[in-house]
């Protein structure tokens, strides 16, 4: 079980999604991703990303322009 950092930060709707999605494919069960984003549209798209993958999110967090999200593969 390990703990990544995405930072993808800058990144304009849908990368942050594909690139959540394409981390979660390579991960093993009980990973730990937290994913920083500043693209609005990520609020949407992340929890909708994990409805359809089936993983886990665990916390979400918004700092001004900075939306966190903490996801455990399942």
């Amino acid at each position: 079980m390990t703990e990544k950092t995405l930072n993808l930060r800058g990144l304009k709707c849908p990368l942050p999604a594909l690139r959540t999605k394409k981390a979660l494919s390579q991960a093993q069960s009980g990973d730990i991703f937290v994913v920083e984003c500043t693209d609005p549209l990520a609020a949407i798209d992340i929890p909708n990303l994990l409805h359809q993958t089936g993983d886990t999110l665990e916390q979400t967090r918004k700092e001004k322009k900075l939306l966190t999200f903490r996801i455990r593969k399942t």
